[in-house]
């Protein structure tokens, strides 16, 4: 029988246990940061109804949708009933619709799960991947502030994860769009793509956007693109920008609604006390999806703005539209963390997590397990994660298996340790030890660890 090559599928990030601990505990940080601020878990399944994924017909995204079906139902010719999800959007507007009545309203939930699409695999872009969402669902109406706290999460959390200078991006679709149609350009259709040019200027560049938009395809007046690029393109302080889309004088009542909902957004935000310097209105950020309406979000690493945006979202009228009548607007913002701690790692911010335990206790006597034992359930006890060696080896196996697998503190006691009441820690990455009596034990490891 030949062997099967092993090899990770394409398109997914498979970690060494070090590394995962890292990515652990940047979700946990995440998930505390959301906790913070009132947000609730909430937890759907991977797959959905096809219907249910699949309400509307077109879209990049729903052409990378992977199918579930089971090879029985394969084998009798039957059409997929399910699909696994490729957001975690569209599975929260059911869940809110199928639980209206037992929710509580504006119902606040974060989700840390995977999605699954198929794109082409490359580097930095996978087909499985973590999105950790927040969103603020109302009941017929949604107070402009909740767009000012998503913002103001994505900054606490951001600034607790502690990888370096950040940008989180606003503006508001209303701008842009009263805009466009206060300087001419009225098609619906033509709007969008015009839109979609736009997004791409911190992408592409200035020149690159303007012969887009002035090209055979758009047909956009060189004047009409110059007047959206230099406003766009130009730095200002936030309430510079929001004083030069005033001065401009656009008699549109769409247009007018954007810059009161950004400005109120901003207002909001020194309220909340984040710093000028992390929040950023950027004219040209008009986010690929459809079914944002207002404010809109997109967040850089400073220094790192060619690997894009690793945190998004909107603000939407009626999230749960195919699933009820009832009007359920909200807003949201999803954190990439696949994406991110790829980049992270790739840019040299992010360092590999040790191990989950903070000590090993060694096995130097096998007529001493029970103390050995004993010593760890004492560990335990005091609060340190503790793992101990079950099977007799030489001591210096025991501790080359310590600094390969990261656990940063040893335990050593002999039958002379023992006779005295005494062990000895060694801190691993120092080189330091010390023979301590065992009752100060626990609190010598924690002098060690810094804690």
């Amino acid at each position: 029988m030949s062997l099967i090559t092993p090899r990770t599928p394409p398109g997914v990030m498979e970690l060494l246990p070090r590394q995962q601990v890292a990515f652990q505990r940047m979700l946990d940080t995440i998930r505390r940061g959301y906790e913070r601020f009132g947000f609730v878990p909430v937890e759907t399944p991977v797959f959905e109804t096809v219907e249910t994924l699949l309400t509307k017909s077109g879209g990049e995204t729903e052409k990378q949708v992977y199918f579930v079906q089971s090879t029985g139902a394969i084998q009798q010719g039957h059409k997929p009933e399910m699909a696994l999800r490729f957001d975690l959007t569209v599975p929260l507007a059911r869940y809110v619709a199928e639980h209206e009545r037992d929710l509580a309203f504006p119902f606040r939930r974060y989700q840390i799960q995977r999605v699954y699409r198929g794109e082409r695999a490359q580097r930095g872009r996978f087909r499985e991947f973590y999105q950790c969402d927040i969103d603020v669902i109302g009941k017929d109406s949604l107070s402009l502030h909740y767009d000012a706290e998503m913002p103001a999460v994505i900054y606490h959390v951001f600034r607790e994860l502690d990888f370096g200078g950040f940008t989180i991006n606003v503006n508001n679709r209303k701008i842009l769009l009263g805009l466009l149609d206060g300087l001419g350009i009225a098609d619906a259709e033509k709007r969008v793509l015009v839109l979609r040019e736009i997004d791409k200027l911190d992408k592409i560049g200035r020149d690159k956007v303007r012969a887009s938009l002035t090209g055979e395809t758009l047909a956009v007046p060189g004047e009409v693109a110059d007047t959206l690029l230099s406003l766009m393109a130009e730095e200002r302080t936030n309430d510079g920008t929001l004083a030069a889309l005033r001065a401009l004088g656009i008699d549109n009542a769409t247009f007018a609604k954007g810059v009161e909902e950004l400005t109120t957004v901003i207002e909001g935000l020194k309220a909340f006390q984040v710093p000028d310097g992390y929040v950023r209105i950027n004219l040209a950020i008009a986010r690929g999806l459809d079914y944002y309406t207002g404010t809109v979000y997109e967040t850089f690493l400073k220094g790192y703005e060619h690997i894009g945006s690793v945190c998004s979202g909107g603000r939407y009228d009626n999230l749960a539209s195919h699933y009820t009548k009832s009007t359920l607007p909200g807003v949201g913002i999803s954190i990439g963390a696949t994406r991110l701690f790829y980049q992270l790692q790739e840019a040299g911010l992010i360092k590999d997590g040790g191990a989950t335990a903070d000590v090993l206790v060694t096995q130097m006597d096998l007529a001493l397990s029970a103390d050995y034992f004993r010593l760890a359930a004492d560990l335990r006890a005091a609060g340190l994660n503790t793992e101990i060696q079950l099977e007799g080896s030489k001591l210096a196996k025991q501790m080359k298996y310590a600094d390969k697998a990261g656990i940063p503190v040893a335990i050593l006691m002999g039958t002379d340790e023992k006779a005295r009441g005494t062990a000895t820690v060694k801190h691993l990455a120092k080189g330091e030890q010390v023979e301590v009596p065992l009752a100060e034990l626990p609190a010598k490891v924690k002098e060690l660890l810094g804690r």
